[in-house]
């Protein structure tokens, strides 16, 4: 059920969560448990500015980690509330500590498998900066961000999924991306 490195561990070391959606998981300020590793569903992380406003800081998906920092401090930055019902694995946080310490291997394993994420995020990151909502369709098709449905996949991207569904019929009629099913996608070679 857990992915490398996180296989290795003790079953002491983390649980089985199944949440609704709705649910709040933790919120800003609640002592840290760990960090969590999602199986299905999504996960939203968000912020409260002064004015009350919702900053969305990161939307987790299946198979993907977050709340990371909080190995490192003592109480979470964010909420994190369920998009979706979900089941998840908190991987408590002093087991895992006492994982990294003891362990170069694992210790090495994690912090790459961070650091892939950081990646990730960094490119999503780039992303939403571009303009044109065709370029940014065919920039993440070409990335590989198409993994679930379509709006999920306008959402993750910064678009609304009617702009979403206008850029990729143009892409299509422009021989861009070939429309290889109902919500499937692929960049068209020469």
């Amino acid at each position: 059920m857990l992915p490398a490195p996180f296989d290795i561990l003790p079953e002491t070391a983390y649980r089985v969560l199944n949440l609704d959606a709705g649910e709040t998981l933790f919120r800003q300020g609640d002592p840290t448990r760990g960090i969590f590793y999602l199986i299905t569903g999504r996960v939203r992380l968000v912020r409260f500015a002064r004015g009350g406003e919702t900053v969305v800081i990161h939307r987790a998906g299946p198979f993907e980690t977050f709340a990371e920092a909080s190995l490192f401090v003592d109480v979470y930055h964010c909420d994190a509330i369920l998009e979706q019902a979900a089941q998840l694995v908190e991987l408590r946080r002093e087991p895992l500590l006492r994982q990294f310490h003891s362990d170069p291997l694992f210790a090495m394993a994690l912090t790459s498998r961070f650091a892939t994420q950081v990646q990730t995020y960094r490119r999503r990151l780039e992303l939403l900066a571009v303009r044109s909502a065709q370029e940014r369709v065919f920039a993440a098709l070409s990335e590989g961000f198409l993994t679930g449905d379509i709006k999920t996949f306008a959402t993750e991207i910064g678009l609304s999924h009617e702009a979403t569904y206008r850029a990729l019929s143009h892409l299509v009629r422009r021989g861009h991306l070939v429309k290889t099913g109902r919500g499937k996608y692929c960049v068209k070679t020469t």
